[in-house]
């Protein structure tokens, strides 16, 4: 059964996580454990599949991590016409996000991105290292070296990043090939991103209990105290960024 061979197919790509990405993940959660011991701040940037869903809000998860999000609109609501070869990059952003947020030097930003190759991303993450923010890579090296940047430095991802973590994605992400269908079947990257980052933040946890920090911790808002609960931890999270 194709669920079987799912299975299969997972389990040998946590396996190779672990035997691979284990020190990678040991420097990035050093890495956020010191930013936040300093009073530093630790933001997720995402392009779409799981990291800034997946960590936010979790029972179980750390308050301290917060989404980078942005949202650029235009209203011109002139007829349909050729755009011709108007250049559309939107390089140079980054920079700009970065003053329009609360990003500071000396915090973390999570960066997901399973190709690397996108110019907004590669925008992002120079900015954010020129301004003194320390950059974890999540994306697939096997991936990522076998396309190219549509950035017009030419860098991917794994290349600018002072951290990366390999999420072992294959090249176009799915997984697994099915007779009479072209196209592989099943990404791999939004499991395994989140398998990181879970491993990730256990090690934080551990690293910042050793400074005699206290992170504060989401409990379920299904929980009968759930919203009083994590009201009163939001309160010590504004208070001391933990």
């Amino acid at each position: 059964m194709l669920m079987d061979r799912y299975f299969e197919r997972i389990q040998q790509l946590q396996e190779t996580i672990r035997t691979t990405q284990r020190e990678a993940i040991v420097e990035a959660s050093t890495a956020i454990a010191k930013a936040v011991a300093r009073g530093n701040a630790v933001h997720l940037f995402d392009t779409g599949h799981i990291v800034d869903h997946e960590l936010i809000t979790r029972g179980g998860g750390l308050m301290l991590y917060k989404p980078l999000r942005y949202t650029f609109t235009v209203d011109n609501p002139v007829r349909k016409r050729d755009s011709g070869d108007k250049n559309k990059s939107m390089e140079g952003h980054g920079d700009y996000i970065l003053r329009a947020s609360n990003v500071l030097p000396g915090d973390v930003l999570i960066i997901g991105s399973v190709s690397g190759k996108s110019a907004d991303v590669i925008d992002l993450a120079l900015a954010s290292k020129a301004y003194g923010v320390t950059v974890i890579a999540l994306t697939s090296i096997d991936y990522s070296t076998q396309v190219k940047s549509t950035h017009s430095s030419g860098l991917r991802l794994f290349e600018i990043g002072d951290i990366v973590i390999d999420n072992c994605a294959p090249l176009g992400d799915a997984m697994m090939d099915v007779e009479g269908l072209e196209p592989r079947i099943i990404p791999a990257s939004g499991l395994s991103a989140a398998y990181i980052m879970w491993a990730v933040t256990a090690e934080v946890i551990e690293q910042l209990m050793a400074k005699g920090i206290k992170p504060s911790i989401f409990k379920s808002y299904n929980n009968t105290d759930g919203w009083e609960y994590n009201a009163r931890q939001n309160i010590i999270y504004e208070e001391k960024g933990y």
